[in-house]
């Protein structure tokens, strides 16, 4: 497939997961999809057509996209691309039939990663809309859930299981600022979880200022309520003792959850305690490369253990990192994908 010509769409441009994918592919260009130019007056025209939706089709989900779809075209014609590889979404920025129309006109294959249907569970019409709408516009998709291949593929759609990857990073020092690092964004069972072992955790991530009002002041106290990602991130996951991972509760509910995170801090040589569920347990050896925890009470006990067991923790946290170099480096994962491309 390298032979190709690939463009890779990045349709989630502020993670740098496309960009790492990019980076694997010597005949690909990159383009970010926000860096389109916006198409003119696009506020009232989507308040417009919004307005328009509801009287027409109440029941169902609409989003205006935000480019210019000749921005698009003029993409197209100076990569000249056989393939193209899209990261996350379009449907925000192009409109996917368009998208589907210019390829089969122009013999350009259609590809899809899949990174983030999870988080639209919470919005039925929207996730609707997005497997209606664009999911079936591609020749193939991969995702980054085993859950939601399983749903693709009962709906008729050609998807490949292709868990996330990670850039490795070799620990600089021994010494640990944290004991225990959780960074992601709020959300009610993240809240009620952290409570629980709120006298080690350090939390970073948008979002956590507008609940204050179910959390503890002590818990408030142990926030930093700003994003963090890139070199900052990986001195804060290198620094931690233990990093938490603590899916969202939709993402939980239905028994997915094997996120980035869990492989950019793995990549660095860090010990990793994250939830529970089957996905989990197929990638990794729990209690070998791994920790997991099924509830607030097992969490708090692992958390106390493994704090006063460095050597254990130690060595998980090795066994982790050599589990990515072996596995799941950016560099194998994008083969993995590539093989199954054409």
């Amino acid at each position: 497939m390298t032979e190709k010509k690939i463009l890779i769409l990045d349709g989630i441009g502020g993670a740098t997961l496309g960009r790492d994918i990019h980076a694997c592919i010597d005949n690909s260009e990159y383009y970010d999809l926000a860096k389109l130019k916006q198409i003119n007056l696009y506020k009232p025209r989507s308040a417009l057509a919004k307005v328009k939706r509801k009287f027409s089709e109440k029941k169902s989900f609409y989003y205006l996209p935000k480019k210019a779809l000749s921005s698009f075209l003029t993409v197209l014609d100076e990569v000249k691309p056989e393939v193209i590889f899209v990261i996350g979404f379009v449907y925000r920025f192009i409109n996917p039939e368009q998208l589907k129309d210019i390829a089969k006109s122009r013999k350009i294959e259609l590809y899809l990663y899949d990174t983030d249907s999870c988080n639209l569970y919470t919005k039925r019409r929207e996730f609707i809309y997005f497997i209606e709408n664009e999911v079936r516009i591609y020749d193939r998709v991969f995702s980054f859930s085993k859950v939601v291949t399983e749903f693709f593929n009962r709906m008729d759609i050609d998807a490949i299981f292709s868990p996330f990857g990670a850039n490795l990073i070799e620990r600089q020092s021994g010494k640990f600022q944290h004991e225990v690092l959780f960074v992601g964004s709020a959300d009610l069972r993240r809240c009620f979880m952290l409570e629980h072992i709120v006298d080690y955790v350090l939390i970073k991530g948008a979002r956590w200022g507008r609940n204050e009002a179910i959390l503890s002041k002590k818990l408030q106290e142990k926030i930093d309520d700003k994003p963090v990602w890139g070199e900052a991130l990986h001195q804060h996951l290198m620094g931690s003792k233990i990093v938490l991972n603590i899916t969202r509760g939709p993402f939980y509910a239905a028994e997915t959850g094997v996120n980035l995170r869990i492989f950019e801090a793995m990549a660095a040589g860090c010990f990793v305690l994250t939830d529970y569920c089957d996905e989990v347990a197929e990638l990794f050896d729990i209690g070998l490369e791994i920790e997991t925890f099924k509830g607030s009470k097992e969490l708090v006990e692992k958390v106390a253990y493994y704090l006063s067991n460095d050597e254990a923790r130690l060595a998980i946290a090795k066994r982790g990192q050599q589990k990515i170099r072996q596995q799941f480096t950016w560099d194998k994962r994008t083969q993995h994908m590539l093989s199954y491309m054409g």
